[in-house]
């Protein structure tokens, strides 16, 4: 089995998750995925004030919760993606959500209007109806995927994801 890496970056309400999350069911039957989000502002939500895994971590802790259905790890320590893929292995695909620097080939996910500030990091964009593209200088290097069109979307992926190095897991 090879790990293979997907990223998808655009603005905030974009869509990104959206798209991750009907990939990923889409896949289900097919393929495992692992799914790493970027949250650069430190906002996320992960557990409820006062249970316990919130108690732990709050002592400075690292947290593992198990059980038979997932394991869930609350850590203060920021892990870089290399890491966060061997504590993920053995998946199929990983779909990277953000960390638009990050050398992955890259979906750039918009709705309404498309930010050419993030064109120099996409290889594709995926768009909906709602995106006149006669507005826009795309260059001819960057693909164009209908958002709604998941089996067009995976087809892509199948062609563009890169194989992890170093996964001895997968």
């Amino acid at each position: 089995m090879e790990c293979k890496a997907v990223a998808f970056t655009g603005p905030s309400n974009s869509g990104k998750t959206t798209l991750i999350e009907k990939i990923a069911i889409h896949q289900h039957r097919r393929r495992s995925i692992a799914v790493i989000k970027h949250d650069p502002k430190d906002k996320a939500i992960f557990d409820q004030e006062g249970k316990d895994s919130d108690r732990f971590f709050k002592t400075g802790a690292e947290v593992a919760v198990l059980s038979p259905e997932r394991t869930t790890l609350f850590s203060h320590r920021s892990r870089g993606i290399e890491e966060a893929a061997r504590l993920l292995a053995p998946f199929d695909w990983l779909l990277v959500e953000g960390l638009r620097t990050l050398p992955l080939p890259r979906i750039g996910v918009f709705r309404g209007r498309i930010d050419e500030d993030y064109l120099p990091y996409v290889d594709a964009l995926a768009v909906d109806d709602t995106i006149e593209w006669e507005r826009y200088r795309i260059p001819d290097t960057i693909d164009q995927l209908d958002l709604n069109d998941i089996d067009g979307i995976v087809a892509w992926i199948e062609t563009h994801a890169i194989t992890l190095k170093g996964l001895q897991s997968c």
